[in-house]
C-alpha cells in the first residue's frame, strides 16, 4: 500500500509540474488560480449552499461593468451560452445560421443541437475573423442568425455585421470565448450585439475552473434566458410548496452556474485586469520583434479595436518545420483549433473557403500569457527570429543568358 501511495504522489507531482509550466517546455497555456481563493471557497463549500445562489448573483453583478452591460447570465460553460443564445434567437429545425469554420467545434455544434443547418462564411486570412462581405452574400430566407468568432481575442467587424443583421431582421451572436476584456471602438465586447458568449474554462485568461456567461442586449432576452437556464422554472416566483415548481411555460436546460464556481470567479476578478495587461504587453513585444520578418508574420490588426491576445497567432512559412524548430527549443506551439468544415459531422455543409484555406495553411499560436518571464519572452523571440533567418525565402541575383539580373527566390535551407 505504501508503494502505491508513493506512486500516486509521484504522478501528482509530475502533473502539477506540467500544468504549472515547471516542466521542460514553456507552456502555451497555464491555469491561473490565486492562493487567496482558498478561504472564500472554503466558506462556500461548508456553507450548506453550493447550488445557484447568492454568489452567482454577485458574480453577475460584478461582471456587468466588464461588459458595460448588466444583462448578464452566469452559466456552467461557454458552449451552454452559445446554445442558449441560439434558443433566444429562436433558431430551430430547418433554419440556417451563418458561421465560421475557423473556430473550436464548440462554436458550431450547438447549431446542430438546435436542428439548424450551417452556412459557412469565409474569413479574412490576416485576422482569422469572419468576412462580413461574404456573410452579406449568403443571407437567405432561412437565415435566422449570424455567428461570429473573435479569433484569439481580436474583435470582428461588428458595425458591419450588426448592420447586416438589422437589415435582414436576424440576430448577431458573438462567440467571445477568446475575448473577455477586448474592446471595439472604445467599448468592451459584450456591449455591441444581440448576444455575446464568454467562456471561463480552465485555461482562459479569466477562469472559474469551468463556466461561462451570456450577455444580452435586450432585458427581455435576459429574463427569458434566466428561466431557460434552469429548465424554464421561475426560481423567484412565490410557491405554495418549497420544492414543487409552478407551471413551466417552455422547456429549458440545466445551464446555470453554481456558487462554488462563482466564488472562484469573484476572486479572479480581483486579478484579471493585471493578468490581461501581461498578455497585451507580451503581444506588444512580439509585434515589435516580428514586424520586419518574412517567414514569421504577425496578423494584421486595426487600431480601432483591442485584442486581449488570449492567443498570439502568427502566420509562418513551412509551418511544420517551424513547429518542430520551436519544440526542439522547448517552446510549446499549436494550431489550437482545426477548421470545422473538415470534420465528418459537418460534411453536409462543406463549401469553398479560400480565406480559410490560406489561413489554416500557415497559422500557429505561440505562448503569450501572464506566466512568461522576460527570459522566456527573449528565448521565444530569438528562436522565432532564428527560424526566420534560416527558412525565409532568400533573394539572390541570378545572371540570365540575356545578361540581365533578376531577383529570384532561392531554395530554402533544409
Amino acid at each position: 500500500m505504501q508503494s502505491v501511495d508513493k506512486s500516486t504522489q509521484s504522478v501528482d507531482e509530475s502533473v502539477k509540474k506540467l500544468l504549472s509550466g515547471e516542466g521542460k517546455n514553456i507552456p502555451l497555456f497555464k491555469v491561473f488560480i490565486p492562493e487567496s481563493v482558498m478561504e472564500p471557497l472554503r466558506k462556500v463549500l461548508l456553507s450548506g449552499y453550493i447550488g445557484e445562489g447568492p454568489r452567482v448573483e454577485e458574480f453577475e453583478r460584478q461582471l456587468g461593468p466588464w461588459f458595460d452591460n448588466d444583462n448578464v447570465l452566469a452559466l456552467n460553460n461557454g458552449t451552454a451560452a452559445l446554445q442558449l443564445a441560439l434558443r433566444l434567437a429562436n433558431v430551430g429545425y430547418g433554419d440556417e445560421v451563418i458561421s465560421t469554420a475557423m473556430t473550436c467545434s464548440a462554436t458550431n455544434e450547438p447549431i446542430l443541437a438546435m436542428g439548424a443547418g450551417i452556412v459557412w462564411a469565409d474569413i479574412d486570412p490576416w485576422t482569422g475573423n469572419i468576412d462580413y462581405k461574404d456573410v452579406a452574400g449568403k443571407i437567405t430566407p432561412k437565415t435566422k442568425a449570424i455567428m461570429c468568432v473573435h479569433w484569439a481575442g481580436y474583435p470582428c467587424d461588428l458595425d458591419e455585421l450588426n448592420a447586416i443583421a438589422a437589415e435582414h431582421g436576424i440576430k448577431l451572436i458573438e462567440d467571445a470565448c477568446h475575448a473577455f476584456s477586448s474592446t471595439y471602438h472604445g467599448k468592451p465586447i459584450g456591449s455591441h450585439s444581440d448576444f455575446a458568449c464568454f467562456s471561463f474554462q480552465a485555461i482562459k485568461e479569466m477562469t472559474t475552473v469551468d463556466g461561462g456567461a451570456l450577455v444580452c442586449k435586450s432585458r427581455a432576452d435576459c429574463e427569458r434566458g434566466r428561466l431557460l437556464r434552469w429548465y424554464g422554472i421561475d426560481r423567484k416566483s412565490k410557491r405554495k410548496d418549497l420544492r414543487c415548481e409552478a407551471d413551466i411555460v417552455e422547456y429549458g436546460y440545466k445551464f446555470h452556474m453554481n456558487d462554488v464556481t462563482a466564488v472562484i470567479g469573484l476572486e479572479q476578478l480581483k486579478y484579471v485586469g493585471k493578468t490581461i495587461e501581461k498578455y497585451r504587453a507580451n503581444a506588444a513585444r512580439y509585434n515589435e520583434a516580428f514586424k520586419d520578418l518574412k517567414a514569421v508574420r504577425p496578423l494584421r490588426y486595426k487600431d480601432d479595436r483591442t485584442s486581449v491576445y488570449w492567443l498570439y497567432t502568427i502566420r509562418v512559412k513551412n509551418r511544420q518545420k517551424f513547429m518542430e524548430h520551436m519544440k526542439k527549443a522547448g517552446v510549446t506551439v499549436s494550431q489550437v483549433h482545426a477548421r470545422n468544415d473538415a470534420h465528418t459531422m459537418f460534411k453536409d455543409f462543406r463549401a469553398d473557403l479560400p480565406g480559410v484555406d490560406e489561413f489554416t495553411s500557415e497559422q500557429v499560436s505561440i505562448p503569450a500569457g501572464w506566466w512568461l518571464t522576460d527570459k522566456d519572452l527573449t528565448h521565444i523571440i530569438n528562436t522565432a527570429v532564428e527560424y526566420d533567418r534560416r527558412y525565409r525565402p532568400r533573394v539572390q541575383e541570378i545572371r540570365k543568358s540575356s545578361g540581365k539580373y533578376e531577383k529570384t527566390p532561392a531554395r530554402r535551407a533544409n
